[in-house]
């Protein structure tokens, strides 16, 4: 399993990264934002049970664990955070690939609960690859201390997924979370949420997507793969012949479609890079939407005063003295400041070493006893 056979027919992905999956095990990708808690989530599953290392090829690490649930095994993949899949680096590229290609059996989506708008993002676009997706709404003990509120029903209703909340450093949440994830992947067929583009856009998809749709063998939803061939995503194309065997620009139905589409949404006036906008500011849309009606602020100006640090710290007007500031500051602790303190511990130490000499010399012990333990052992060790 991984980025390997079962998810491309004909074990072309030698190189892949392969999980070792034994039987019955299945497996669970998780992706998140950076700094929401998902590697938090993955530690406190997994303990001490895991393995770290390389992406092939990639100097991107990963990490992945075992875990038993109610009698189920599961290995666990921390793929690398990301605010995106539309693969701008190479974290966003083996991310999009090992859900697109790694065949997880179900992804887990870790949100931060005090931002989640922004991290609706990732959500959605994950809901657009698979439709085996679990959203952890995670530092749900941050959230509480800002008096944020949030109705996981609601948001699970908008989305069409299961939505649990989490505080993962106590562990709150995380047995819910997986009974999530065991009914995702053992019965329950989720229904998400589609994406609506412009009228354009949709109907150069409904002209494409069936051209595309007997070529996709890997379970990638022939709808995204048009997409990303209207938005001339390089990228993946490579990444589709590279792990399916599978060249959609060489094929002739393909072809024809994706030029008569193209050319539909010219002449509605749409550029290549004005669809990419197109994408990106429909995906926020809809993030706004889906939680617009979710979260509930019951203290007015919760953030105020991280909004006036803000202000200080990141103004034209004086963040770059700030910056300056903290910049000689810091050169100044190098360079003497550190000093001070140092020379206080130095005394601290040799002042103690005095007192244990006198305590040798009034106890009347042996000149060598003092040179072996107070010279020697402690002088060593101050």
């Amino acid at each position: 399993m991984g980025l390997t056979s079962g998810s491309t027919g004909k074990r072309a992905v030698d190189s892949g990264f392969v999980i070792e999956r034994g039987p019955g095990e299945r497996v669970i990708a998780l992706a998140g934002n950076p700094n929401v808690g998902k590697s938090t989530v993955f530690n406190e599953l997994t303990g001490l049970n895991q393995h770290t290392g390389n992406w092939p090829g990639k100097t991107v690490t990963n990490a992945q664990g075992r875990y038993t649930h109610k009698g189920r095994e599961y290995i666990m993949v921390d793929i690398p955070g990301t605010y995106s899949l539309m693969a701008h680096s190479v974290e966003e590229e083996v991310a999009r690939d090992f859900i697109c290609f790694g065949d997880p059996d179900a992804v887990v989506v870790v949100c931060d609960a005090t931002c989640l708008e922004r991290n609706m993002n990732l959500v959605l676009q994950t809901l657009e690859i698979t439709d085996r997706v679990v959203v952890c709404v995670n530092l749900m003990d941050e959230a509480r201390k800002k008096h944020i509120e949030i109705d996981f029903g609601k948001l699970s209703e908008n989305l069409g997924v299961p939505v649990v909340g989490a505080s993962a450093r106590s562990r709150e949440g995380l047995d819910e979370l997986m009974d999530a994830v065991g009914r995702v992947v053992e019965s329950d067929r989720c229904e998400p949420v589609r994406l609506r583009y412009p009228q354009a856009v949709e109907d150069a998809l409904a002209l494409l997507a069936p051209a595309v749709e007997p070529l996709c063998t890997g379970g990638i939803p022939a709808r995204w793969i048009s997409l990303k061939l209207l938005a001339d995503d390089t990228q993946l194309i490579e990444a589709l012949g590279s792990y399916q065997r599978c060249n959609l620009l060489a094929n002739d139905g393909v072809a024809s479609a994706l030029q008569r589409a193209r050319a539909l949404l010219a002449g509605q006036g749409f550029s290549i890079e004005k669809l990419r906008d197109i994408i990106v500011s429909s995906i926020v849309l809809h993030a706004e939407e889906t939680c617009s009606d979710v979260v509930t602020f019951r203290r007015e100006g919760y953030n105020d005063r991280d909004r006036r640090l803000d202000r200080i710290l990141t103004s034209r007007a004086t963040g770059i003295p700030v910056m300056l500031l903290m910049l000689a500051v810091v050169f100044w602790l190098t360079i003497t400041g550190a000093n001070y303190p140092s020379q206080l511990l130095a005394d601290a130490l040799f002042w103690v070493q005095d007192r244990l000499t006198e305590f040798f010399v009034w106890m009347g012990a042996p000149l060598w006893v003092n040179s072996l333990l107070v010279e020697g052992v402690y002088r060593v060790l101050a």
